[in-house]
């Protein structure tokens, strides 16, 4: 049996090798792999990416960044291919043929093929003067000296090098399209990342009521509105202009500094520089500024001025934005 001293050694060999082959992939980078990036830039098709074993399970992630970032790319398993999953090639589209030997029969048997659609082709592979290789438009240098497996068996350090290669084509694609934070929200449009990216303040605060009293409003009123709300707040008009804001903390200083709280009106307690955020603001953008002020509220107005709602930090957490 390991110690634990044992097992973090391990651990710590595994990543220092892996790392080392990442670090090393960088000076494999050269005109093949820019005119790989030039020639997928071009194309009028996909990009499909293939694979087998352990490769083919890199492929898959390399083809989710690739959708997920502007490139269309679809995923065909090596050996699903020569059974007739073949058809998903087009003309115009451009393979990328993953293998860390670039020997194995499945790809000696798909490669023919695949140069019979028309279709240029990528390989990235472990092996420079392999089968695929020597049949590729393009070789993207996936070689690593050892596995980080001590039988130097378990594909561990080739396939993190073939998925940091997959990477960088992505980002090197990303950048040449200009790629930006609107387009990326249009592809994540579910869970908390595409939500940073396109929900709006608007979104959140119309589902909300818009608790407003007037200046002169008494203190009774000013907690019913509270209450009723659930905000824990409300905002302070005088006529149709917000001047302020009360919060539930605001009434809870008042109950302890006065004894005589039932004359007070409204502007007697409200905050006068209330902290304000137009409609159309990213919803993220809210949450900073309520982090930056401290604060769990803010007043929300419309591109007149005019108040809109009150957006409150939990409409934020219940999104997920947080």
């Amino acid at each position: 049996m390991k110690t634990k001293s044992d097992i973090e050694k391990i651990a710590i060999n595994v990543l220092r090798l892996e790392s080392a082959a990442i670090a090393q992939l960088a000076t494999f980078i050269n005109d093949d792999f820019s005119n790989a990036v030039e020639a997928i830039i071009s194309i009028e098709g996909r990009v499909i990416i293939t694979g087998i074993g352990k490769s083919a399970i890199v492929a898959q992630k390399i083809v989710a960044t690739m959708n997920s970032t502007g490139t269309p790319a679809v995923f065909m398993h090596a050996a699903d291919a020569i059974h007739g999953d073949l058809g998903i090639v087009q003309p115009h589209d451009i393979v990328i043929a993953i293998s860390k030997s670039g020997n194995t029969p499945e790809i000696k048997v798909l490669v023919p093929l695949l140069k019979h659609t028309g279709s240029k082709l990528i390989a990235l592979v472990g092996n420079r003067e392999s089968y695929l290789s020597k049949n590729a438009d393009f070789i993207l240098d996936a070689f690593v000296e050892k596995e980080a497996c001590p039988l130097n068996l378990a594909p561990t350090t080739s396939t993190t090098a073939q998925l940091a290669l997959g990477d960088a084509l992505a980002i090197c694609l990303l950048e040449c399209r200009q790629f930006t934070n609107q387009d990326f929200a249009k592809y994540h449009p579910g869970g908390a990342l595409g939500k940073r990216l396109y929900l709006k303040v608007e979104d959140l605060a119309f589902q909300n009521e818009k608790p407003n009293v007037q200046i002169d409003t008494d203190i009774r009123e000013v907690l019913v509105s509270i209450t009723k709300n659930r905000l824990g707040a409300v905002a302070v008009m005088n006529g149709s202009q917000v001047v302020g804001i009360i919060t539930d903390g605001d009434i809870r200083r008042m109950l302890e500094k006065s004894s005589d709280f039932l004359q007070l009106k409204a502007g007697d307690i409200m905050g006068k520089q209330p902290k304000t955020i137009q409609k159309g603001e990213l919803a993220v953008h809210a949450l900073d500024m309520m982090k930056a002020n401290n604060i769990t509220q803010l007043i929300v107005l419309d591109q007149n001025a005019s108040y809109f709602g009150i957006i409150h930090l939990h409409d934020l957490l219940k999104e997920g934005i947080i």
